[in-house]
């Protein structure tokens, strides 16, 4: 995969880059970049950029100097962390509790991303939202489902890795009928948490997530691909998120029935 910088939105680029499971099969990741209201940046997950894209990125930053902070969002996607350090310095470094114990040696913030001070740090400009019911780092670490999703208020986008997964359809299957897909991630099952109501909570996390985030006209999804407001034929993200939580009636119904 070609790695791209595209503006999804007044204030927002999203970087789609490569990645290969086993160094075989390419799913592609992300990193976005985001001007806040005062003007500075911020990175939304880290990726080693490749020179011309650190160029297109260090032109809108004033040579990297108004890059502010890199907030790692996902525990689980950390090979791009510390070439994103060495590329930006002087930017603040935020990671989860499982960045911290994988690199005690890099100067981390000591707010984690999945922490409420960290929210409101940054709360002029995003809200954040970490999955309920579910294990945020699973003790399986083939077990990616959870994030911490992050909604950009200004430029109406959500950005989000593994937890939400959208798939868009090539043009020619999308002309005979069949529709672009949203789902949360296959491994929820794994990720429940093993205990009686983890279900419930996870529904009511969900549902609350669609509504808080109502207003979204993009979305930005790791390994997959973007959805922007000019793309959206039919339901809305609002819709399509809750229309993802129906996908997964049947994984959340078994799990009540071995838990409650």
């Amino acid at each position: 995969m070609r790695p791209t910088i595209r503006q999804i939105a007044p204030d927002f680029w999203n970087i789609r880059g490569s990645f290969k499971t086993a160094g075989l099969i390419e799913v592609g990741t992300q990193v976005s970049l985001v001007r806040r209201k005062n003007g500075r940046f911020v990175f939304l997950d880290a990726y080693s950029l490749p020179d011309e894209i650190d160029r297109e990125a260090r032109a809108l930053t004033r040579g990297g100097k108004d890059i502010e902070a890199i907030i790692n969002v996902h525990p689980f996607h950390t090979i791009h962390v510390r070439p994103m350090h060495e590329r930006y310095p002087d930017a603040k470094l935020y990671g989860t509790a499982r960045h911290h114990a994988r690199f005690p040696d890099l100067p981390w913030d000591a707010a984690r991303t999945e922490d409420p001070e960290l929210h409101a740090v940054f709360t002029d400009d995003f809200e954040f939202s970490v999955p309920r019911g579910v294990d945020f780092i699973s003790p399986n670490e083939q077990v990616h489902f959870s994030s911490v999703l992050v909604f950009h208020r200004a430029s109406k986008t959500i950005h989000v890795d593994d937890t939400l997964i959208y798939v868009r359809l090539p043009k020619a299957l999308r002309l005979v009928g069949l529709t672009d897909v949203m789902r949360f991630h296959p491994t929820l099952g794994q990720a429940l948490e093993k205990r009686a109501g983890a279900a419930r909570d996870f529904r009511s996390w969900a549902t609350d997530l669609a509504e808080r985030w109502r207003e979204a006209k993009n979305l930005c999804a790791a390994h997959t691909a973007t959805l922007r407001a000019d793309q959206i034929r039919g339901p809305s993200i609002h819709d399509r998120i809750l229309e993802a939580l129906e996908k997964a009636n049947r994984t959340l119904e078994a799990h009540q029935r071995s838990y409650g």
